[in-house]
């Protein structure tokens, strides 16, 4: 049976109950379980503009519709077709009154329309009035004062607004008297998106004076989508000349910036909000994103309405709904759903209204009836105010357990005990709640990164909806879009290799749990990009020229002190002119100045430039001077001498620098001079020194020359002279004694001692012996003559025998070889018979 019922008001809210009536009376009542709202589909919207262009998107606002057709709008459809076309496909589904449209062709021209949508149908829809071409959307900058000139009293407050137009927002900066404007809190500074305004509060003489608007800004067009730029910026005035350029930028990568939306909440909101029927409830939380995402408050699936009751206070940095004289409907989930072109971030809320319960359900049976007693039984309430979920109801021959609105907290073991006189006996049931499972346990960990693969891992739903997981979902993607790619749907592990990524790329990642009553929500990964497991190198050392020719030069520097995690595959050598602003590479040039800058490549890319050097002048190097020479030495001071270069290197020898080392250290102690010659000073005396000079022209220095001998820092000192007038005293057989005076000059050194080779005498020690004085200076020696005296040695022979008679004979010999130290006195003649 059916009835229609008319002259409702538009956009009430409505229950609906149902009577039956006989003969007899009017029976038990039904109703409608959910209020049904009066509404038809709403009208179009209103105005559609353009906000924003881009080579790649279009940002486009519009108003609401006139009429909602007496039911919320739950959200437009933004369509879009290439111009004279009258193709139309969906681009957008937003919940508020502004989206951007991604992806477009740079250069293509398209046309939009917007849809209104409500729970009856969707709207007529809304075309912007021209095509937009989608391309980068540059205006010069431009001020324009109303006046230049103010007045104002002294102690009365100004305020000059001055209008700005441009695009992108130039910059601003006000400035008065040629310097910047300091600003305070009597004098300051506001900037809109198409004013600027000086305010000076309570005046005083000073603040008269030129006060300039400068705006500074350039928009650099025609860059590719997620290629990396460095920028600096040079300075031209009126002249001509230009400045040195700016630090740079730093590497920027060329992409839209986004960031998801975040929220905060108070702990207080982990748990149900529980309060009385006609109390007011504050629902918040705190929100953040790039750009300012747009905060939706929905209970169930139905966005709320700001009423006088439902009152929403969403601001940029929070979101708020306040609820008045709460009833029983007010209760249930509550969803904050924040939404921005980087994603959409959901914020659960459950709120529980306490109220006095419904009526009890028909109908009333009566039975059991006797003389004094009868028995009645009807059904609960269909509302039991909010105080209770569970209950039981039992008979004389059975018991039941109810529960509404079961959720997983309600499975279990559950115990039944029946007690009566005679005993008690318990049964135990188990309860399983069959449900979507929950979300997989995060967080989603990221385990291994490439230039083209990340390894995602997750841990299974705490709570799997009574029934086995079937498999995981798992969704990727670009943070510079708002559209999910599914990677795969039928994994079983808890970890997969995502592969196919784009290096360089910023991906995000969501994992869901599915089982065989459905989908679970999903856990989202952090922000990972695609790319090596290293970065590139720390900037190499600065570079020193360590050696310089006409057409050549040596460069050396120092490794990164971090490679980044991959070995140094090499390094990039750049090379300019000194004072000229630009690196190149071409052949050297006699007599040019050149600085050098480096760089470090791994396999991740090429490191941040050096430090750059010092200048160097390409010419030819000087040879090294001679050996220095010590030409006069004392105890502090030594005086030393060399030669020039043999080849001055084509330029001019404009001076020598001479070093100095204590033996035996390592540090060379360096002075500059002019000239061949040099007095070493503040020596210490008794150590020893050691010299090399190096030669200097327009080149740089030459190598050293090689190190003289070391020279130990003493007075002069010289041989003495022979000991003096050397004489024997006395001898015997067998000894020698001898006498001298010192030397007559003993060297500048005391004599240390004397030495004489003594040893017995025989007949052969006859002959000079040498006398010899020794000091720190050297050796001297003298000499005197010894004759040993001894016997004589035998004659010489033979005898010889002549004038023989028989009286008589001669005998004749030669004397002897050896004396015995003096002369011969005789000779002994002997005979005997043969």
């Amino acid at each position: 049976m059916s009835l229609k019922v008319e002259s409702l008001p538009e956009g009430g809210i409505f229950f609906f109950r149902v009577l039956a009536e006989n003969e007899y009376g009017v029976g038990l009542q039904a109703k409608t379980i959910e209020p049904i709202k009066i509404s038809e589909k709403p009208q179009p919207p209103g105005k559609v503009s353009v906000v924003d262009v881009s080579r790649s998107t279009v940002s486009l606002k519009w108003e609401k519709p006139i009429h909602d057709g007496g039911s919320r709008v739950s959200h437009y459809e933004v369509e879009m077709a290439p111009k004279d076309s009258d193709t139309w496909s969906l681009c957008a589904s937003v919940k508020s009154l502004e989206t951007t449209v991604a992806s477009l062709l740079q250069g293509e021209e398209y046309q939009f329309r917007v849809v209104a949508v409500n729970d009856k149908g969707k709207s007529d829809p809304r075309q912007l009035s021209h095509s937009v071409v989608a391309k980068d959307l540059t205006i010069e900058p431009s001020i324009r004062p109303k006046a230049s000139t103010y007045s104002v009293q002294v102690g009365y407050d100004l305020k000059i607004e001055v209008p700005i137009a441009g695009h992108p927002k130039p910059t601003i900066t006000w400035t008065k008297d040629g310097t910047a404007l300091k600003q305070t809190t009597r004098v300051n500074v506001t900037d809109s998106a198409h004013h600027t305004t000086l305010t000076i509060k309570d005046a005083i003489r000073e603040d008269g004076g030129m006060y300039t608007i400068n705006i500074n800004e350039f928009t650099v067009t025609g860059l590719i989508e997620d290629s990396k730029y460095d920028f600096r910026v040079i300075a031209r005035n009126a002249a001509g000349a230009v400045s040195k350029p700016s630090d740079t930028t730093g590497s920027i990568m060329a992409k839209d910036e986004v960031e998801t939306p975040k929220c905060e909440t108070d702990p207080i909101y982990n748990q149900t909000i529980v309060i009385n029927a006609g109390e007011t409830f504050t629902l918040e939380a705190s929100v953040e994103g790039k750009p300012i995402p747009t905060a939706q408050w929905f209970k169930g699936s139905f966005e709320v309405e700001n009423t006088a009751r439902a009152e929403i206070k969403n601001t940029d940095c929070k979101a708020i709904l306040v609820v008045k004289d709460a009833i029983r409907v007010d209760g249930g989930q509550y969803t904050l759903v924040l939404t921005n072109v980087a994603g959409t971030k959901t914020v659960p809320f459950s709120v529980k209204v306490l109220d006095r319960p419904g009526p009890s359900e028909g109908p009333l049976t009566i039975s059991n009836v006797t003389e004094e007693k009868c028995s009645l039984s009807w059904l609960p309430p269909r509302h039991d105010g909010g105080t209770t979920r569970l209950n039981v109801l039992s008979t004389s021959s059975s018991t039941k357990l109810v529960i509404k609105d079961a959720n997983k907290e309600d499975s279990g073991k559950y115990s039944v005990t029946a007690t009566s006189s005679i005993g008690t006996v318990t049964e135990e049931i188990i309860v399983i709640i069959l449900d979507k499972p929950g979300p997989p346990t995060g967080p989603v960990k990221i385990e291994e990164v490439s230039c083209n693969y990340v390894v995602l891992s997750w841990e299974p739903p705490e709570y799997t909806g009574g029934c086995q997981i079937n498999n995981y979902i798992v969704e990727k993607r670009d943070t510079t879009t708002t559209n999910w790619q599914i990677v795969s749907a039928t994994i079983a592990r808890t970890t997969i290799k995502v592969s196919k990524l784009k290096t360089g790329v910023e991906y995000q990642f969501r994992v869901c749990a599915e089982n065989r009553y459905g989908k679970s929500s999903p856990i989202v990964s952090p922000a990972v990009i695609a790319q090596y497991p290293f970065s590139v190198p720390a900037a190499p050392g600065t570079p020193i020229t360590t050696a310089a020719t006409k057409d050549n030069m040596v460069v050396e520097w120092k490794p990164p002190s971090n490679n980044g995690g991959s070995p140094i595959l090499g390094y990039h050598l750049e090379r300019k002119e000194k004072n000229k602003p630009r690196f190149k590479t071409t052949d050297l040039e006699e007599g040019i100045e050149y600085e050098f800058r480096v760089y470090a490549e791994n396999i991740a890319g090429v490191s941040p430039a050096s430090k750059v050097s010092d200048g160097t002048v390409a010419r030819d190097p000087c040879d090294p001077p001679g050996t220095p020479e010590a030409i006069e030495i004392t105890r502090n001071h030594v005086t030393l001498q060399w030669t020039k270069p043999q080849y001055d290197g084509g330029s001019l020898i404009t001076g020598y620098l001479i070093e100095r080392k204590k033996y035996p250290d390592t540090r060379w102690m360096k002075k500059p001079v002019y000239d061949l010659r040099v007095k070493a000073s503040h020596l210490r005396e008794g150590c020893e020194y050691e010299y090399r000079v190096f030669a200097e022209n327009a080149a740089g220095l030459s190598k050293p020359s090689t190190p003289c001998p070391l020279t130990k820092a003493e007075d002069p000192q010289f041989l003495p002279s022979p000991p003096a007038k050397p004489k024997i005293i006395d001898s015997t057989k067998n000894t020698v004694t001898l006498s001298w005076n010192k030397p007559l000059f003993d060297g500048g050194a005391p004599v240390t001692g004397y030495r004489i080779v003594l040893r017995e005498s025989i007949a052969a020690d006859t002959g000079r012996y040498d006398v010899t004085a020794s000091n720190s200076g050297g050796t001297t020696k003298s000499y005197v003559n010894i004759v040993v005296l001894d016997r004589p040695s035998a004659p010489l022979g033979p005898v010889e025998l002549y004038d023989v008679t028989e009286e008589s004979v001669s005998l004749m010999w030669l004397p002897p070889a050896y004396e015995g130290g003096s002369p011969i006195t005789n000779y002994i003649i002997q005979k005997r018979e043969t």
